[in-house]
């Protein structure tokens, strides 16, 4: 329990409008209230429940040389916090901007308890001291809590464009492919697999083609990384092409000394093609003639002459 004599808890409870006021002030003062991210109105509505639970937390809680965050008499802090950085992290306020937010409410405690605690200056100065290590418990609190949700965005953000740089295309009955672009690395390889499998399973795949013309460099993490997809692929019965493979890449992978074996190269994606047509029996020409790969299947070619009222 928090003492009765604890000046900084009693003026959060007796001075509260005006020490939200003059704090409303020192963030117009030191340049934090960003009203082109967040709102004026807002900007008070999270300030207020701030200093609310903070008002709360100090009649309950020790604010004294003895205050420690850690207690759960803090918690309507913490909680307060999660909520106004959660809010801040997806209106783009950085974590400066953030700490400044709250540390600009040192300056209205200080002058209350500089007024006071005028013919006191041994208290004043302990006062001081401890509303410091208050305030800047609940800065550090407030920085961390928006530096994790930033992370967890950008994180969020880094797996869905590995998702969508590594799309899954079914270009005709039992043929997919997966094209890629840019470096591959572990993270992205091991999505390459995951989407590539389950392509295999949804569309009943038994030939994938991995184009890998738009890749920049390959290693031999690289490498590694096709021949676990390959050999992937050929659990899930079906079988693996790995084109695109170009000259400086084809040297590349013989100075490095590794080897590719079971696995089945092509130059580029149309002789890929050609290759996974002709394993599932289907004719490249027929099925490049028309400009729609799913109407010259040759069942569905009859189908669509008939359609028309072809006498056949």
């Amino acid at each position: 329990m928090a003492s009765e004599t604890t000046t900084t808890a009693s003026l959060l409870q007796d001075e509260f409008e005006k020490i939200l006021s003059a704090w409303m002030k020192a963030q117009a003062k030191e340049g934090v209230k960003r009203t082109d991210l967040v709102s004026a109105k807002e900007t008070e509505r999270q300030s207020r429940d701030l200093l609310t639970a903070l008002a709360r937390s100090s009649q309950t809680a020790a604010t004294d040389a003895s205050f420690d965050f850690a207690n759960p008499g803090w918690d309507p802090v913490r909680d307060a916090i999660e909520e106004i950085t959660e809010s801040r992290t997806q209106r783009g306020v950085t974590p400066s901007e953030m700490g400044w937010f709250i540390a600009s409410l040192k300056q209205p405690l200080f002058d209350h308890l500089a007024a006071d605690l005028a013919e006191k200056p041994k208290q004043m100065s302990a006062e001081l001291w401890n509303t410091t290590r208050m305030v800047d418990q609940i800065v550090l609190q407030a920085i961390e809590s928006l530096v994790s949700k930033r992370e967890a965005v950008i994180e969020r953000q880094r797996e869905e464009m590995t998702e969508v740089s590594a799309p899954v295309v079914k270009i005709w009955d039992r043929i997919v492919t997966v094209p890629l672009i840019g470096t591959l690395d572990s993270f992205r390889a091991q999505t390459v697999m995951e989407n590539l499998l389950d392509a295999i399973v949804q569309w009943e795949a038994e030939v994938a083609i991995i184009d890998i013309t738009g890749v920049s460099t390959v290693d031999t993490l690289v490498a590694q990384h096709l021949l676990k997809t390959a050999a992937a692929v050929r659990l899930m019965g079906a079988h693996c092409v790995i084109c695109g493979i170009r000259p400086k890449i084809a040297q590349t992978v013989v100075n490095l000394g590794v080897e590719l074996p079971n696995i089945t190269t092509r130059v580029d994606l149309q002789s890929g093609l050609a290759y996974a047509f002709e394993r599932i029996g289907v004719s490249p020409k027929g099925a490049v003639t028309g400009g729609s790969l799913g109407w010259n299947h040759p069942d569905r070619h009859d189908h669509r002459l008939r359609h028309r009222g072809d006498p056949r």
